[in-house]
């Protein structure tokens, strides 16, 4: 009989009617995008034995931030679904996210350089930031999505980014060790010069302070559905006890306290600090001459080479049985593994 003929669909008045319990994003009609803008000053000075200096402020605002923001969240405090804007409306329960330019986010900071060019065997780096970044909670690293959907409560939304870290050091250098043939002490040859000769040792070290982190409750007497509920901070100083571990508190937790009114909870997003980072990792290698043509390194590398731990920030739920206690370590990104590692390994060229 051949091909059937295909039907075109009937186009209508362009207007599609999504059920009420489905699921719908969509963008606003008038979409007005964003833009970031940045700048900085920097001042910079050479100094003796090679090294130079920088100073200088940076800066970055992002004006009308994309985000997701729920239309059908609850808008009335207790109120629960019945919240809902659009269900009295037209008996919508279901999700209604728009994707449109929400509030900003700030990013200032203070960085500092001080670098060597390598000569006489030592090549030096080291980097200092004082920074903080502002934006709205829910936005950064976690999802798209604002903490809190009510329009009314969105200046609660503001707090210091997820990956917000105060201060930020690192050091990387690069020395080739001063003994041994060719090099200041100990040229003259000799078993003392043949064993201490040939050496190089690499450094880089990190120290970074933590990430903020909120403390969270439930949600039953807030009753706004779309919205995170925060713990109510009873107490004016939060005490830090330093606690790693079962059984061990990083804080007070009775500075805190699950919200029972229908209310936000006091504890701003992000209010809290988690538990800094140090990272060295140490690398020693030493070359040998057999002969004009033939050489063999010998390498000894160490991620992590003091096996400092890096926790995780604690429990933030203040109705949890573990409120407050590190039980997990947070990965730098390198293969998923932050414990000590040693690789040894020998190179032939020719």
């Amino acid at each position: 009989d051949g091909i059937p003929a295909v039907v075109a669909p009937d186009l209508g008045n362009g207007v599609i009617d999504v059920p009420g319990d489905y699921f719908v994003a969509t963008l606003p009609k008038d979409f007005r995008r964003g833009y970031i803008q940045s700048w900085n000053t920097m001042i910079q000075h050479e100094l003796k034995y090679g090294f130079t200096a920088q100073l200088g402020y940076v800066a970055t605002r992002e004006v009308r931030r994309l985000a997701v923001w729920d239309l059908n969240a609850g808008q009335v405090i207790g109120a629960g679904e019945a919240g809902r804007p659009l269900l009295e409306k037209f008996g919508r329960d279901a999700e209604t996210d728009i994707i449109a330019p929400i509030g900003s986010t700030h990013y200032d900071g203070l960085q500092a350089t001080l670098q060597r060019r390598f000569s006489g065997g030592l090549d030096l780096s080291t980097n200092y930031t004082w920074s903080k970044t502002m934006g709205l909670a829910g936005l950064f690293l976690s999802n798209d999505y604002v903490a809190i959907q009510a329009p009314n409560y969105f200046n609660l939304n503001r707090a210091p980014a997820d990956f917000d870290h105060t201060q930020n050091f690192a050091l990387t250098a690069l020395w080739e060790l001063p003994f041994g043939k060719g090099r200041r002490w100990l040229h003259g040859g000799g078993v003392l010069s043949a064993i201490t000769g040939g050496w190089q040792v690499n450094n880089v070290l990190s120290l970074i302070s933590g990430p903020p982190f909120s403390i969270y409750g439930p949600g039953d007497s807030l009753d706004l559905p779309g919205s995170s509920q925060r713990a109510d901070q009873v107490k004016q100083t939060v005490t830090k006890l330093g606690g790693a571990g079962s059984d061990q508190l990083f804080y007070d937790p009775t500075a805190y306290a699950p919200v029972t009114e229908p209310k936000f909870g006091t504890a701003g997003f992000n209010s809290l600090r988690g538990p800094g980072i140090v990272n060295w990792d140490f690398g020693l290698f030493r070359e040998f001459t057999l002969t004009e043509r033939f050489r063999v390194q010998f390498r000894a590398e160490s991620f992590n080479f003091s096996n400092t731990p890096h926790f995780d920030i604690p429990d933030n739920d203040v109705s949890s049985d573990t409120f407050m206690q590190i039980s997990g370590t947070t990965s730098l990104g390198r293969e998923g593994i932050d414990e000590r590692q040693i690789r040894l390994g020998l190179r032939f060229s020719f």
